[in-house]
């Protein structure tokens, strides 16, 4: 089962040295309103072609807009033996309101 962190769990936890891969699975569209410095950003559509571009051995913490899609991105690495993925919950929309106020919101 895929694990779920809230956007200021992330936060705290990333600046507390825990080492994470944030992958955006949103369109370039939607990248281009508001994105997360840092992130690594592949489709979803794009995710079984470009998978060999994540480390499997890498904590990857998925994130697309309110987290539908990131969670579907989760369950897909989950079964290509990715040991360590969780969905990041209410996705870059609860990052806006939780981590980031002045992010620009869609």
């Amino acid at each position: 089962m895929v694990d779920t962190l809230r956007p200021t769990e992330f936060v705290s936890r990333r600046d507390a040295g825990e080492s994470f891969v944030l992958l955006d699975v949103r369109e370039p569209q939607e990248l281009a309103i508001c994105r997360v410095d840092g992130a690594l950003h592949i489709p979803l559509r794009e995710l079984p072609a470009r998978l060999a571009e994540l480390d499997p051995d890498a904590h990857v913490v998925c994130m697309c807009h309110h987290g539908m899609r990131s969670a579907s991105a989760a369950a897909f690495l989950e079964s290509r033996d990715f040991e360590r993925v969780s969905n990041l919950a209410g996705g870059i929309e609860a990052w806006a309101r939780e981590v980031d106020p002045g992010m620009a919101r869609y």
